[in-house]
C-alpha cells in the first residue's frame, strides 16, 4: 500500500509464498469481504490485526481481500474481529 506520511510503518516481514498460497486456497480465491473471485479483481493477503497493532503473519491473522476492500479497510478494524480486542 501507499504509506501515509503521518504513519510510521512497522517493518514488514514478507509473507512466504507457501503461506499466501495456503490462505488463497483456504479462502477459495475469494475476497472475504465482498466475495469477488480471482478473475474479477486483484486479490491481496491482508492482516486482520495490522502488524502495527501487534498482529502477526500467523495464518489465523491473514485473510484474502481484494485490493478495493483492503484499501477501504486501512485504518479501522474489521467489525467481525473487534469483539476479541479492547481497543
Amino acid at each position: 500500500g501507499i504509506a501515509h506520511p503521518t504513519m510510521t510503518k512497522t517493518p514488514r516481514i514478507p509473507i512466504p509464498i507457501a503461506v499466501k498460497n495456503y490462505i488463497w486456497k483456504r479462502d477459495r480465491h475469494q475476497c472475504q469481504s465482498c466475495g469477488k473471485i480471482e478473475n474479477e479483481t486483484n486479490l491481496t493477503i491482508d492482516h486482520i490485526i495490522p502488524l502495527a497493532s501487534g498482529g502477526s503473519n500467523d495464518i489465523s491473522n491473514l485473510q484474502t481481500l481484494c485490493h478495493t476492500c483492503n484499501s477501504r479497510k486501512k485504518h479501522h478494524f474489521d467489525p467481525r474481529f473487534q469483539r476479541k480486542f479492547n481497543l
